[in-house]
């Protein structure tokens, strides 16, 4: 008889929790209201975890079908930081979260973004927001 689990109210037994980790993303980007920070881009590192249901089929498989693509979920947030312009690390952090929570895929998520060298006496300073369904 196969181990049925409860996961987020439901239950399921064709399915696998998985946390996916993305740590130390270095990336440039326009980060601050002081006059040097809007017109010098800056380090921030990025890290985020994405729970997320990989499909018993999909593991016997060893197929990439109906995964989340944690590739092309990075490349969208490459693309929105070195792209982009924030005045605040809080907003920075909330668009990074937002667009990994578009991909229905994903159960839950945590972002965190550090600016190294924001205070004088600091290595960095972080800042970190999560969301669910």
């Amino acid at each position: 008889m196969p181990t049925v689990v409860n996961i987020w109210g439901k239950t399921h037994n064709e399915l696998n929790m998985a946390k996916i980790k993305v740590k130390n993303l270095l990336l440039r980007t326009y980060i601050g209201f002081n006059p040097e920070e809007l017109v010098n881009k800056q380090d921030v590192i990025i890290n985020f975890e994405i729970d997320t249901e990989i499909s018993k089929k999909a593991m016997a498989a060893d197929e990439p079908v109906d995964i989340l693509d944690y590739k092309t979920i990075t490349k969208r947030v490459i693309k929105l930081v070195q792209e982009g312009r924030f005045k605040l690390l809080e907003v920075l952090t909330q668009k990074i979260l937002d667009l990994i929570m578009e991909d229905e895929k994903v159960k839950w998520a945590r972002v965190e973004v550090d600016k190294p060298h924001a205070l004088r006496f600091a290595k960095s300073v972080s800042m970190s927001m999560e969301a669910s369904r």
